[in-house]
């Protein structure tokens, strides 16, 4: 069986990762700035491992766009 995306709120400090990830692109140029968003995608798809919960997360992300 495997595990299902889970879509309830799970950080213990939201509003603290936001803002990391807005530190995160300061002084980077556009095109930097999706590169760095490409290669944490990439490294946080590696820490979940499982594709099918992946494809729920992009079908779930595309929608809402």
């Amino acid at each position: 069986m495997n595990p299902a995306l889970n879509t309830d709120p799970n950080m213990a400090q939201p509003d603290d990762f936001y803002e990391a990830l807005i530190e995160m692109h300061q002084g980077l140029d556009e095109a930097q700035s999706q590169m760095v968003n490409a290669r944490l995608i990439l490294l946080l798809a590696n820490h979940v491992g499982d594709l099918t919960v992946l494809k729920e997360a992009m079908r779930l992300a595309r929608e809402a766009g």
